[in-house]
């Protein structure tokens, strides 16, 4: 007769598997320090290159002289929160730019790493609200990464922190293990899950949005999307000519987005093959579509998934065959640097004997010790929660609660990942303003040019950056019309303001024109007219 198993069996049987689920998800959710680190150097220079991208058209979108005054956004947009809100002065919009090039090159070289990627989130997501019309998929992933990585350890390794913890620890005769250059253990948190799964569900949404295009599960997108040239440039104007490459191309990439669960099922090497194949699709973009930064902060996102034996790897080949002086050089100057900016904090910070800051400074760090666990442990499983629930949404299988709506918006970390899906671009389309001057010339108002209504030679050109090109587009959307007036009135006030002879009224035109992949026939051609505005009246805000 079967003996049933005694209550101490089970128990044992039951904690085994407890343990055995436990090291599988801390396996799959481990991310090295060091990819941390190169994770973290990426974020501050792609905020840095962010703020120089964006600063070429600072006076345009960002103030009140440009086609979003701030008397327009109050009033289109029902709450504003930004910083960049609270003066419409490109002198005051200039110094937070300076401001968050500051702290980014902080969270870059890893000095108050925390401090430094909270500052930068919030400059971010301050600036992002000031024109939300100018924002493409870069933009909504980029304050994602940083948000992750307010609760993870990114100034652990390669960072002035570093440096500074190892003096500290040297001070004090107790070396810490994981300072400076020496090898800590790798993180497996529910934050370092929650950033992993981020760019997960990013892929995974989108690829369920693109089973509902006909061009996708054809194979036919990618070649669509090379022929509209206000997307490509470089190697994006040549390619076309090869159909079965792009097509290949097309299947590829459905492929790799709904195989994309394996960054998470994966672990090591296989996990690093995988993700280098979503590396190289990004490359392939940047060098082929004109889309901002996003191939890049898409990049910069994969970093975390080259786990332990990777890195180990990588540090026995530079070992072995790389320029070890010149790193230990330039280890020796980091180094450096961060032993100078210890002793400054600690000249600058340290409290005198029966100082009341020393009693406050000791109350502070206890209140830190004990928000702790809701700081790493509570608020990263609420998000993790909310974002798996949210892109679940946007395909249609799940809900998010109200309250959890309001926090993701607040936070701007809904899970919409549309990007050419479910059809892509099939369009070529490219703007005109024709004017009439007072002298009763007539001028290209937004290209100060001669007036055409033909296809320009290379559409891409027609467009001063790609943002520019993003706000062109939204203008252009049905829901938009009051921008058609503010992007007028820019024109107007910013002709005038560099000509010497004025616009008396302009029309803006949005034209046109889908030709076939293939054999480069146009299927479409035609011009919608925007606007016709009156350059001496009153500023227009409700047509």
């Amino acid at each position: 007769m079967a003996r049933t198993p005694s209550l101490a069996t089970v128990r044992s049987r039951f904690s085994a598997v407890v343990r055995r689920v436990s090291a599988a998800v801390a396996a799959r959710s481990s991310v090295d320090p060091r990819a941390l680190a190169a994770f973290r150097t990426g974020l501050g220079a792609v905020l840095i290159a962010d703020l120089l991208r964006r600063s070429r058209s600072l006076s345009a979108f960002y103030t009140d002289y440009g086609v979003l005054p701030r008397r327009a956004l109050f009033a289109d947009y029902s709450e504003v929160y930004s910083l960049h809100a609270l003066s419409g002065e490109p002198w005051a919009v200039a110094s937070l730019f300076a401001v968050a090039g500051v702290v980014a090159l902080a969270l870059a070289v890893g000095y108050r790493t925390r401090l430094a990627t909270a500052v930068s989130w919030l400059l971010l997501l301050s600036l992002q609200v000031r024109n939300p019309m100018v924002l493409n998929a870069g933009d909504a992933l980029l304050p994602m990464l940083l948000f992750w990585g307010i609760f993870l350890p990114l100034g652990a390794r390669w960072s002035v922190d570093a440096v500074r913890r190892a003096d500290a620890d040297e001070a004090a005769s107790e070396p810490d293990p994981s300072a400076g250059g020496r090898r800590g253990p790798a993180v497996a948190t529910v934050a370092s899950l929650g950033l992993l799964l981020q760019m997960l569900v990013m892929y995974v949404t989108n690829g369920v949005h693109k089973l509902e295009g006909d061009l996708w599960m054809g194979g036919e997108a990618v070649a669509y999307v090379m022929q509209a040239d206000h997307f490509t440039y470089l190697l994006g104007d040549h390619i076309t000519a090869f159909p079965g490459l792009l097509r290949a191309a097309t299947y590829v990439w459905v492929v790799l987005l709904f195989a994309s669960p394996l960054l998470i099922l994966l672990t090591g090497f296989p996990r690093a093959a995988v993700a280098s194949l979503f590396v190289g699709t990004h490359l392939g973009m940047a060098v082929t579509m004109r889309i901002d930064l996003f191939p890049i902060i898409a990049v910069v996102g994969f970093v975390p998934f080259y786990q332990t034996p990777v890195w180990d790897a990588a540090a026995r080949a530079v070992a072995r065959f790389g320029p070890s002086a010149a790193l230990d050089r330039w280890r020796a100057r980091l180094e450096s640097v961060g032993g100078t900016v210890a002793s400054l904090d600690r000249s600058l910070l340290r409290p005198t004997r029966g100082d009341r800051l020393a009693g406050l400074s000791a109350g502070v760090r206890a209140g830190v010790e004990r928000s702790r666990p809701l700081f790493s442990t509570v608020i990263p499983v609420f998000f993790v929660v909310l974002i798996v629930l949210s892109s679940a949404q946007s395909v249609g299988y799940g809900e998010v609660p109200d309250r959890g709506e309001e926090v993701l918006e607040a936070v701007e970390m809904d899970q919409h990942w549309k990007m050419f899906a479910p059809e892509p671009v099939r369009t070529t389309r490219w703007f005109a303003a024709p004017g009439v001057l007072e002298n009763g010339s007539e001028r290209d108002v937004l290209h100060d040019g001669e007036v055409s209504m033909d296809r320009p030679p290379d559409v891409d050109a027609t467009y001063p950056s790609a943002r520019w090109r993003k706000y062109l587009s939204n203008v252009y959307s049905g829901d938009n019309e009051k921008h058609r007036s503010y992007l007028a009135n820019y024109l107007c006030a910013e002709w005038n303001r560099t000509h010497a002879t004025g616009v008396e009224n302009l029309t803006v035109y949005q034209l046109y024109e889908r030709t076939d992949p293939y054999n480069g026939s146009v299927q479409a051609a035609n011009e919608f007219e925007m606007i016709e505005y009156d350059c001496s009246g009153e500023f227009v805000q409700n047509e």
